[in-house]
């Protein structure tokens, strides 16, 4: 799957980064980096499952948390309710809240961490339940962040990220080809399934001439990792220096 792009060609010279996020992601991303003059290619490393589920009961919910743009999709397939107020992990995630229709959303512009300090510091935890709308696997204990501080938090499971099985044949084509110039990971999940794929596929060698742009320290562990004691030989290895979009998109070359 690719973005819009020009076939690999010694007159293409634009840089070329591959995106991994899921579709849903993806799209917008892609958006912004060729309006920055980049080419881009899609390869997700997960593809989101909707589960199917009932309303969720809200009685007794304060507010709603939501790690992930994912979540705040799958719980806006659940129900239509919008009367919460809603904590969000990044400022990615809040602008999926408020395209929702949510009007109450304050982004904790971080990671769990930063959500468990923002809730601690804005809720009662004797007004209510903490909703975490979350998918099958989670990243850090944000239940025992706010445990610890009183909360009662109930995780909803709503989604499923399932990983990709194999790279695509064009971005297998790109690296054999030195056609691509960096790749862009957002979470330690989806780093560790394409260096998995790149090594099915006998590709861990091509990352010498590929940059790793990475969210964050966890997600750049992931991405040097091979192996049981390998690390990936990427060009370089380089985190933004808070875990956000724009950030990541800081550490970019310019375009060219």
């Amino acid at each position: 799957m690719t973005g819009k792009q020009p076939q690999s060609s010694s007159a293409d010279r634009r840089t070329r980064l591959l995106v991994t996020r899921p579709a849903e992601d993806a799209e917008p991303l892609v958006r912004r980096l060729e309006a920055l003059g980049f080419a881009t290619a899609v390869e997700p490393m997960l593809s989101m499952v909707w589960l199917d589920g009932p309303e969720p009961d809200l009685s007794d919910v304060q507010a709603l948390l939501f790690t992930s743009a994912n979540g705040v999709r799958a719980y806006t397939k659940r129900t239509s309710r919008r009367d919460r107020p809603v904590h969000a992990v990044g400022d990615a995630t809040a602008r999926a809240a408020r395209a929702a229709g949510f009007e109450q959303v304050d982004s904790a512009s971080g990671d769990v961490y930063a959500l468990a300090e923002r809730v601690r510091s804005l809720r009662d935890p004797y007004a209510g339940t903490l909703l975490h709308v979350a998918g099958t696997k989670v990243a850090g204990d944000l239940a025992g962040l706010l445990g610890a501080a009183g909360f009662t938090l109930r995780r909803s499971v709503m989604y499923d990220a399932v990983p990709a099985l194999t790279l695509s044949d064009e971005t297998a084509t790109f690296l054999r080809t030195s056609g691509l110039d960096g790749v862009l990971f957002f979470s330690p999940r989806t780093a560790a399934s394409f260096v998995r794929l790149l090594a099915e596929a006998g590709l861990v060698d091509c990352c010498r001439t590929v940059d790793a742009f990475c969210l964050s320290p966890a997600v750049a562990e992931a991405a040097r990792a091979y192996g049981d004691q390998g690390v990936t030989p990427w060009r370089s290895v380089r985190v933004a220096a808070r875990p956000e979009q724009d950030a990541l998109l800081d550490l970019l070359p310019v375009a060219g």
